[in-house]
């Protein structure tokens, strides 16, 4: 007998709620946490809308906000219900038509497992299915939102398409959108098509094993229904293909090519015509079936469509490819290839572009030189790429400020005349602070904006080769007069910042330095209109939660005064108020009316324009600047074949504030596609006519559409047919040629004041130059007004002849390179230590041929504190090679035999005496010269050339002229009298001058030769 004690009564047996209670808990937890979940999950949701709406309230775009989240909202939820319907609606019909007694084959034994474990969660099941279905085809639609746009508010382009006779806006605005449509009525009815399939065969109305009748009456019913629908989906497919052959590619010549072709429109057009009506036949087949018993007519249907798409669809249109089109091609080709020039050059805006063939003679008369003169001496030698270290050593101030990597090229007029000037703004870089400088009050409340606008003289330098700076230091002192200094919105400003404060309080925000304040520190508050208001305990939360930062709830720094600075970027701030926009990928500031303001240029783009070519917005724009700057913005990797520059768009620096304005210049028409979007977001750009002239004066042509446009003019400057064919006469953009280029990228675009032929003026241009397919000579040299005016957006082209070698950028650069003179003092300066670099390879036009102009710029090999001065000056034109200190001098080496370029050299910059150790160095660089000219004056002796004799005698006698009036300012002694002779620089195939020596960096200037840098640096 065995023995058992009694439970313990307080025992986990007995213990009140025991294992049911926790089993109980357990499975409340999992309801809870998906409960939670959700809440967080719509919370930050809510977060991330409300926040963007108070964004959107501040800057006064509301309308945008509300417009593109109701056209997302009506999308998604129209999408997800007829999607979702569609599930539930073909899943309730198959189920309801399903057979009451299924034959009990072994298919059907196998099913019926299944059946009943599915049967207690089929409406559970269905529901979630229809949801999750809903939810991307939700998705899928709101992401169209765009698309449905431009086809509700569309406009008419007032052109017609040659094939068809159709506007142009039903390619761009109306078939796009209706490819869509199509695409999600096939989506639709494929997944009918699947649920309906899945449905009847579980539930036995689809039987693929078992013997007799294969489907139920109510399977066959709704399964022709299904099929005939989705064939009457293809006929409509088919039809609509004949359009969309307008805008999709081929080939011709083994060359993509956009539009339709000879046999696209003798073979295709009416195959994709047949193949439409017969897909109507085999629906309506499917519908048939719908009464009569059996798959024989619609299978025979299928089959005779899918022959037909074979032989009418593919084998027919490859014949008259193959045996009509291909033995004579060009000739089949050229009214097709016609329009293709014709759509492109319309829709990339380059039909207007004027052609001029110069001869690419290198003898300039004088007449030539003095009609050349009023622009090459104001040529922009400040290379923006380079000179940003002179800037950071020279203006930066304090580490936490910066400047970026590349600077921008604008113009100001000072003393009534234009200057080209290299410009940028001193911004807050808070990596700039030390470690122990860093934190969450420091770096959202303290340090919250820049200072200052700085501005150089594009064409002048001071005499030891720094920029001269019309604009600087901090207060701002210069010519551009007064404006409000402080960068709150900028490139590099930190994602938030807290700012404000009640009146009276202490100043919290460092404003900039200053030896006279307390602690030499200027501190500010911001009372600018830019800004959420943060004070309230709500909008703290929100804010909290957004930055994931508890200070915002907590700091006492926050108070009813309060704003918070978001979306700070001008680019971002521009995006988010005008998302239909493509942004020129450089931003750039200018002072306008006392404000800074950031400008920058808005593209409408389309990728469905009819006969035009198609062109990748991210290699077209990729360039030597693009590719290591880190402020220029590489654009998306996108296909378009329409783009204008229809907005100007500014963001203040100081409140933040955005405007867009409509750009349609003098004698253009409104672009039909900004037409369109001021439809649906109707408010939201500003009339041309609100532009005012302090704005304008700063606008220029922007540089990702030009780079777009010459990249199409590589190939659609040819206007025949039977030339384009060929492509014999295609040209491509040069590859960087400078040495601090790093791979195969094309060389940039450059802004530069000049006059082409047909100019009366100079203008401020954009330029470009081209060279033959795999070749290096020069092709043709284009440039196009950036000036706001009649003549702004004008290409003109200067073509150079097909059967003379003209040196491209690339030789040119050789031959700097290659030059004895060039060589000698460059090896020179480079083993002193210094580092020697190339700046940009200007090209403009000289008589009939084009000039090249680069500045070379030496700076210390070592250290962060060195930064490049600009010291001498390289020209080309045609095979001669100029190089000296200045511009004028190099000029006078090349144009010597014509008499030069000006008649005297303009003086140095600030007109004041030069050092002693800038006159040591003038007196040593006469010697050489003498020097080297009495050499060359004996070897042309023993030579027998009495003319270059002279001539070495005239340079010997400009060199001690120029010796003793360098020796007479060191002694004080008065220079003697001497006829002025012209420029003493030797000529590059002579001796070198004397090389300069090179500032040390971060110290006092080493001796520097002479600088006459006014026009000339």
């Amino acid at each position: 007998m065995s023995f058992q004690m009694p439970p313990d009564p307080g025992g986990p047996a007995r213990r009140p709620g025991g294992p049911v209670l926790a089993r109980r808990r357990n499975r409340a937890l999992l309801p809870t946490l998906v409960v939670v979940a959700a809440l967080v999950a719509l919370f930050g949701l809510f977060v991330s809308y409300y926040t963007d709406y108070l964004w959107y309230q501040d800057v006064g775009f509301t309308g945008v906000f509300t417009r593109e989240l109701l056209t997302r909202a009506l999308l998604f939820l129209v999408g997800a219900a007829v999607m979702a319907g569609a599930v539930v609606g073909s899943f309730v019909l198959a189920y309801r038509s399903r057979p009451v007694y299924a034959p009990m084959s072994p298919e059907q034994q196998n099913l019926e497992r299944y059946r009943q474990g599915i049967e207690p969660f089929r409406r559970l099941l269905v529901v979630v299915a229809a949801v999750l279905v809903g939810l991307v085809a939700g998705s899928t639609a709101a992401g169209q939102w765009q698309t449905f746009l431009l086809w509700r508010h569309g406009t008419s382009f007032g052109q017609e398409d040659a094939q068809f006779g159709m506007d142009i806006s039903f390619f761009t605005f109306d078939l796009p959108w209706w490819r869509f449509v199509l695409s999600f009525a096939f989506a639709l009815v494929i997944v009918s098509l699947v649920v309906a399939a899945a449905t009847h065969y579980l539930y036995g109305g689809l039987r693929l094993q078992s013997p007799g009748e294969r489907t139920s009456t109510g399977a066959r019913i709704h399964l022709s229904v299904l099929l005939g629908v989705f064939v009457l989906l293809k006929a409509v497919a088919y039809w609509m293909d004949r359009w969309f052959l307008a805008t999709t590619g081929g080939r011709v010549n083994n060359r993509d090519f956009v539009g339709l072709t000879f046999a696209d429109v003798n073979a295709v057009l009416p195959a994709k015509a047949i193949l439409a009506v017969i897909s109507v036949i085999v629906a309506v087949l499917f519908f048939v079936g719908v009464a009569r018993s059996g798959w024989l007519l619609p299978g025979l249907g299928v089959g005779l469509l899918l022959v037909a798409a074979v032989l009418i669809g593919s084998v027919y249109p490859a014949v008259v490819q193959r045996f009509e089109v291909r033995p004579s091609e060009l000739d089949k080709e050229s009214p097709y290839i016609e329009r293709n020039i014709a759509g492109t050059r319309s829709a990339y805006d380059i039909a207007d572009t004027e052609v001029t063939a110069i001869q690419g003679s290198t003898t300039a008369t004088q007449a030539q030189l003095r009609e050349a003169a009023d622009s090459i001496p104001g040529i922009r030698l400040l290379d923006p790429q380079i000179v940003p270290p002179a800037f950071r050593q020279l203006q930066q101030v304090r580490g936490f400020y910066s400047f970026p990597d590349v600077l921008d090229v604008d113009r100001y007029t000072i003393d009534g005349t234009e200057q080209d000037s290299v410009v940028s703004v001193r911004e807050l870089d808070l990596d700039g602070l030390g470690e122990n400088q860093r934190g969450w009050i420091n770096d959202h409340i303290v340090y919250t904006h820049g200072f200052g606008f700085v501005a150089a003289r594009g064409n002048t330098a001071q005499a030891d080769g720094r920029p001269s700076f019309l604009e600087s230091d901090i207060p701002p002192t210069g010519e551009l007069g007064e404006y409000e200094p402080r960068i709150y919105f900028g490139e590099r400003s930190p994602e938030y910042s807290i700012v404000g404060a009640p009146e009276g309080s202490d100043p919290r925000e460092f404003d900039r330095p200053d030896d006279e304040a307390s602690e030499g520190s200027v501190f500010t508050t911001y009372d600018g209109s830019g800004g959420v208001e943060v004070g309230s305990l709500f909008r703290k939360l929100l804010y909290a939660a957004k930055y994931q930062e508890g200070n915002i709830l907590l700091s006492d720094f926050i108070n009813d005064e309060s704003k918070i600075l978001y979306v700070r970027e001008p680019r971002d701030r521009v995006e988010k108020v005008a998302p239909w926009l493509k942004l020129d990928g450089n931003t750039y500031p200018a002072v306008v009316d006392g404000r800074i303001q950031w400008i920058l240029d808005g593209y409408t783009t389309s990728n469905s324009y009819p006969y035009s070519s198609r062109t990748s917005l991210q290699d077209a724009t990729t360039d030597a600047l693009t590719s290591t700057s880190t402020t220029r913005v590489v654009q998306a990797n996108e296909q378009v074949n329409y783009i204008r520059n229809s907005v100007k768009a500014t963001v203040d620096a100081y409140s933040g504030e955005v405007r867009l304005y409509e750009w349609t210049p003098e004698g253009q028409t409104v672009d039909p596609v900004l037409s369109t979007w001021m439809k649906a977001f109707p408010g939201t750009v500003e009339p041309y006519e609100e532009i005012d002239e302090g704005l304008r004066q700063h606008l220029r042509y922007p540089e990702d559409l030009f780079k777009v446009q010459r990249e199409l003019l590589t190939r659609y400057h040819v206007t025949d047919p039977e030339a384009f064919f060929s492509g014999v006469d295609f040209w491509e953009v040069p590859n960087d040629p400078t040495p601090e280029s790093t791979g195969n990228v094309q060389q940039p675009p450059f802004y530069l004041t000049l006059r082409m032929p047909e100019q009366e003026q100079p203008a401020f241009s954009l330029t470009t130059t081209f060279v033959p397919n795999n070749r290096a000579n020069l092709s043709a040299f284009a440039a196009v007004n950036a000036e706001p005016g009649e003549d702004y957006g004008t290409i003109r082209i200067l073509e150079l002849p097909r059967n003379t070698a003209i040196p491209g950028p690339q030789q040119v650069q050789n031959n700097y390179q290659a030059n004895s003179s060039v060589a000698q003092t460059l090896n020179l300066l480079q083993q002193r230590g210094s580092r020697v670099s190339f700046g940009n390879l200007l090209t403009l036009p000289v008589g009939e041929a084009l000039l090249y102009v680069e500045p070379v710029y030496v700076s210390g090999s070592t250290g962060t504190s060195s930064y490049p001065l600009l010291q001498y000056v390289l020209v080309a034109f045609g095979d001669r090679v100029g190089f000296a200190p200045t511009l004028e001098g190099a000029l006078n080496q090349v144009f010597e035999g014509a008499g030069g370029i000006t008649d005297e050299v303009p003086p140095t910059e600030g007109g004041g005496e030069q050092e002693p150790a800038d006159q040591q160095a003038r007196l040593a660089r006469a010697l050489s010269q003498a020097e080297a000219a009495i050499a060359a004056g004996e070897e042309a002796l023993q030579a027998g050339d009495f003319a270059a004799y002279g001539e070495a005698q005239e340079r010997v006698a400009r060199a001690i002229r120029e010796a003793a009036a360098a020796q007479a300012a060191i002694t004080g002694a008065q220079a003697p009298e001497a006829p002025a002779q012209g420029d003493g620089a030797v000529p590059p195939d002579g001796d070198a001058p004397a090389p300069a020596a090179t500032p040390a960096a971060g110290g006092e200037a080493a001796p520097a030769p002479e600088q006459t840098p006014s026009g000339g640096r």
